[in-house]
């Protein structure tokens, strides 16, 4: 039995939609806003959080008319008719799993057969990594390579062995976080970072050639929403990282962990700088899943200022409640 045939006949009661805005100024220089969906019936909440990064589109919700009893897969075909975006999506169909596992008085892993298991984490920073690693030397990190990194900069950072992850953004388009692709910068972390993971690289015919070498340390970020876009890939992975809210509904998630497991793709969890009940969700999942992988789902603490002593440390234990 797939995972998602597992708990897609789990029935929910849907009597009434809340809506919780948070906000928040962070260091990168934006207005972060999210929007929890709170699913209320009989008596019990379900929460799911809608991680899309345009404030504005926060502005004037959509309402959710679905009201009843139900199957977690029935209220998934009728989140269709809504066209919503994959991250909306994500925060109506983790609220309604989260609300189905509630009210049956179970969490997903009870539901699965699965166990918990205390996530690793590491912290993604733009930062100096000097000040985090003087308080915590055992951290373990995800950065973000750019073409005016210096030879030296990237050798005094490998020579930190904390390094996990090098994320090159050549898969985002119109952000603020793109990067170009670059052959060299490629080149250069390939060389100077032999075992590190080496997330979304653009292809090129430039960039192709430095990268051939690394192919079974190449992972996917941003492209992946779905089976059938990890199928796509030009190069089949041996990484993924797996963040929820891209992939829309709860099948779209569970099939591609499926896929994955099934073919020794290794997962690690990624996150969406969450504000509310979605952090949860993810370092849950990540329990559930790839808990002892480079799980970029640090607390949320580690996003609301600099380096401090009395921050929570990787491993994180998990509490788990029941629903998501």
């Amino acid at each position: 039995m797939s995972l998602y045939d597992a708990i897609a006949g789990l029935e929910l009661q849907i009597d009434g939609v809340e809506l919780e805005r948070r906000e928040v100024s962070v260091t990168t220089g934006f207005q972060r806003v999210t929007t929890t969906v709170v699913l209320e019936g009989a008596g019990a909440r379900g929460s799911g959080e809608d991680v899309i990064y345009s404030a504005e589109q926060h502005d004037d919700y959509p309402q959710l008319r679905e009201r009843g009893r139900k199957t977690l897969d029935e209220l998934s075909a009728e989140l269709e008719a809504y066209g919503f975006e994959d991250y909306r999506r994500w925060a109506f169909e983790s609220a309604a799993l989260d609300l189905a596992l509630v009210q049956n008085g179970t969490s997903l892993g009870g539901a699965l057969g699965l166990e918990y298991r205390a996530v690793r984490f590491v912290v993604s920073t733009r930062a100096e990594v000097k000040p985090w690693l003087a308080l915590y030397p055992e951290l373990e990190l995800k950065l973000d390579p750019t073409s005016d990194w210096s030879t030296e900069l990237m050798h005094e950072l490998a020579s930190t062995g904390r390094v996990r992850v090098l994320d090159l953004k050549g898969q985002y388009h119109g952000t603020a976080v793109d990067q170009a692709p670059d052959p060299v910068l490629y080149g250069a972390v390939v060389e100077t970072f032999p075992d590190v993971i080496v997330e979304d690289p653009a292809l090129t015919p430039e960039t192709r050639a430095v990268l051939a070498a690394a192919k079974e340390r190449l992972s996917w970020d941003a492209p992946i929403h779905s089976v059938a876009d990890i199928e796509r890939l030009e190069w089949e992975p041996r990484h993924l990282n797996i963040k929820p809210s891209r992939f829309g509904s709860v099948r779209n998630l569970l099939d591609a962990i499926d896929y994955c497991r099934a073919r020794g793709i290794a997962m690690y969890g990624g996150g969406q700088f969450e504000l509310g009940p979605g952090r949860g969700h993810i370092q849950r999942l990540a329990s559930l899943f790839y808990a002892e992988a480079p799980n970029d789902v640090a607390p949320g603490v580690y996003n609301e200022g600099g380096p401090r002593p009395g921050l929570p440390q990787s491993p994180l234990p998990v509490v788990v409640p029941n629903g998501l």
